[in-house]
């Protein structure tokens, strides 16, 4: 699994770091950035908080990828990039 924040669309709502202290912090202008550390271990309680989190960001700005889709994007990238 992987956790997307899109920063475009990001309006500093702060929901994600407030429903998923697990998965995002805060940076010092408020909007939501996603741990490194917890990005890369998205299973049990994290993976429930990341799927809160982009079920009520306003914005639609976290995306929970799957890792069949994740798979799914390399190969269409390296097909592209070849």
């Amino acid at each position: 699994m992987r956790v997307v924040l899109d920063r475009g669309r990001c309006q500093g709502h702060g929901r994600c770091y407030a429903l998923a202290p697990d998965v995002f912090v805060a940076d010092d202008d408020g909007y939501g950035v996603v741990n490194v550390a917890a990005a890369s271990a998205l299973t049990g309680h994290v993976l429930r908080q990341a799927e809160t989190a982009a079920a009520n960001c306003p914005e639609d700005a976290i995306t929970v990828i799957a890792p069949e889709v994740v798979a799914d994007e390399a190969t269409v990238h390296d097909g592209a990039e070849r």
